[in-house]
């Protein structure tokens, strides 16, 4: 989540009493930095624009002073000088933070850092939330993709990891053009799988490109597909291929993906977790198939993968879960060309029901909706209960009528912290 800053930069910034009046100048012997040992001295001189030997006034070490002061880098800073010595105190900033790229077409890592750092001698991989280095590190990026001829404006705000309310990085982000995933290029597709494949990527491409999770996005979309069709080993790893294309009033990223098809497998079975939150005869039941094993689940006549991954999900959000994750490990019996899993579940912590809010709505229907509904707040969260709220009234009443003529929408809001769930539902008209 990005964060708005705002422009207050506190730093304290002290000055020796003894200093020499402003129009005096003085021959600086030797300069020295205190405090600060993560910052070489090559650094501080360079960021401060002192040499050593210089004559200076006071007023002239004040502002080399104030070119560090304006950084952001440092807390507290003070100088003093006895006539031979300049001696520069300070103290590190509270917190500074790695930069996060958010749809910029840069690699981050070394090499951004090492481009940075050439250019700014106090950036080690972080910069402070406000100051004169986060306003450095942006227009560097903004040239940096000028010279791949992109003219783009780039923001920078907090950013916060989801479920989080401390800010972990700065998030620099192109606010203008729009960046979006251009063409992507298919390599080692079988020909009787190429032309799915690349109707799938095609469909995974029309989204906005995004530095950190483009890439993993492509891979699991092809990834996931390949499984439907038997290809459950398959290895798929996406990259940049190619400069931006600047096309019309947007950047476009082209990607290639490298595909290893692997050989093709049967679905067999599915293994649960013991003591999990479902049992197998629920399962075969939303699939439609039966089982004599009370351990595993046979999955045949077109039931699939995605297709026993999304029940045992939605039977988890059912509980209340809904953070879960449910992993699927395979396990190959190459001899009979047969793969079977077992599942992973994950559920995380277990949601309420918070405030129910109804829009869109007379009076007199919103009564009657609450007077219906049946999950008070502090009950385990269900959104197939919602779902069944709407589709079990019935055409007989005059509540199911209402809900058959018009369509029925929900929203939710749930807070990672207090694990409460608040849902709007809205009535509109049909189309």
């Amino acid at each position: 989540m990005r964060r708005p800053i705002s422009l207050f930069l506190s730093a304290l910034v002290l000055f020796s009493a003894a200093l020499p009046l402003a129009a005096q100048k003085f021959q600086a012997k030797n300069i020295v930095f205190k405090g600060v040992p993560e910052y070489s001295e090559e650094e501080l001189l360079a960021a401060s624009g002192l040499k050593k030997g210089a004559t200076l006034t006071a007023a002239e070490m004040n502002d080399h002073l104030k070119l560090l002061v304006d950084s952001g880098v440092f807390g507290s800073l003070k100088y003093s000088f006895d006539g031979a010595n300049l001696v520069y105190t300070m103290t590190p900033a509270a917190t500074l933070y790695p930069i996060r790229l958010e749809n910029l077409p840069l690699a981050p890592g070394k090499d951004l850092d090492a481009k940075l750092h050439d250019r700014f001698p106090l950036y080690h991989g972080k910069v402070p939330s406000e100051g004169g280095l986060l306003e450095n590190v942006r227009s560097a990026l903004e040239q940096l993709l000028a010279a791949q001829g992109i003219n783009a404006t780039v923001t920078v705000l907090p950013y916060s990891a989801p479920g989080a309310k401390d800010v972990s990085a700065m998030d620099f982000a192109i606010e203008s053009p729009p960046v979006r995933v251009g063409e992507i290029h298919l390599e080692g597709v079988s020909p009787e799988m190429q032309a799915k494949a690349k109707s799938v990527a095609d469909l995974a491409g029309k989204a906005d490109f995004n530095t950190e999770s483009s890439a993993g996005n492509l891979e699991h979309a092809l990834s996931l597909f390949y499984s439907e069709e038997g290809y459950s080993s398959v290895k798929v790893h996406a990259e940049q291929s190619g400069n931006p294309i600047v096309a019309g009033d947007a950047v476009e990223i082209p990607f290639k993906l490298t595909i290893v098809e692997g050989r093709h497998y049967a679905l067999g079975t599915i293994r649960l977790p013991s003591g999990e939150l479902l049992t197998l005869a629920d399962i075969n039941k939303a699939a439609g198939v039966t089982s004599t094993s009370l351990e595993t689940l046979s999955i045949k006549g077109g039931v699939t993968l995605r297709t026993a991954l999304l029940y045992v999900t939605g039977e988890c959000k059912s509980k209340g879960y809904m953070e879960c994750v449910v992993t699927p490990h395979p396990q190959y019996d190459d001899a009979n060309s047969v793969v079977n899993y077992t599942f992973e579940i994950q559920t995380g912590p277990a949601y309420t029901m918070g405030n129910l809010k109804i829009d869109n709505v007379s009076d007199d229907l919103r009564a009657a909706m609450l007077a219906a509904w049946k999950l008070p707040a502090g009950a385990v969260f269900s959104e197939k209960a919602i779902r069944d709220y709407f589709s079990s009234q019935g055409n007989k009443t005059p509540l199911g009528r209402t809900f058959a003529a018009l369509n029925c929408r929900y929203k939710l809001a749930a807070n990672p912290e207090t694990h409460i769930v608040d849902v709007t539902l809205t009535l509109e008209r049909k189309q």
